[in-house]
């Protein structure tokens, strides 16, 4: 079984999460039935985005790196508080653990952008969030990362994108890294994409 953690920041984008949940979970139901989602945050429940409360698996300390194939970030919103918990040490700490391990770590917009604060996309390529001057793509540059005009870049095991139009498809990439492309293309057409 592979299992993916879903990793939950304070003010997390809802829609963002929906989509690996979803993928992930219609794998195991009706795809090869080989991928399970876990969810974490910082307490038991998360406040995302619009007041939206999600129940988490686990408490981020309860973690073991090594229970885990692959990690994703959805991205969040600043008004919500997003990176007063994205930035925290121990959720950049885990990043690092699963980028050592060379584990996937899949986000979506700027769910790269504590994957950069956490050192692992230095001299990597990468994008981000695209709009409003595109202030968290100069963000991201600063984090250290190479950013690319496109709106989803893989760099070896670090899958990053440009906005919510992008979340499916970077979940049904995950799903193709972890398992296979006909399945994944199995999913999307039972899913409708």
């Amino acid at each position: 079984m592979k299992k993916v953690l879903l990793l939950l920041a304070k003010g997390f984008e809802s829609f963002e999460a929906s989509v690996f949940i979803d993928v992930i979970g219609w794998n195991f139901v009706d795809g090869d039935k080989t991928t399970k989602l876990y969810s974490c945050g910082f307490t038991k429940e998360v406040s995302g985005s619009f007041g939206v409360r999600f129940n988490v698996d686990y408490i981020l300390s309860e973690v073991k790196v090594n229970d885990f194939d692959a990690l994703a970030i959805p991205g969040g919103f600043e008004e919500y508080g997003f990176y007063e918990e994205a930035y925290h040490p121990e959720f950049l700490e885990l990043i690092r653990h699963f980028d050592r391990q060379g584990k996937i770590i899949a986000s979506i917009c700027v769910g790269a952008l504590p994957i950069a604060k956490s050192g692992v996309l230095n001299h990597r390529m990468a994008t981000t969030y695209n709009h409003k001057n595109q202030i968290r793509q100069k963000q991201l540059q600063e984090l250290g990362a190479k950013v690319q005009n496109s709106p989803i870049v893989v760099d070896k095991n670090i899958i990053t994108s440009w906005s919510p139009a992008t979340a499916i498809n970077v979940a049904l990439l995950l799903l193709e890294m972890l398992t296979s492309e006909e399945n994944a293309n199995h999913i999307k057409e039972i899913m409708g994409f």
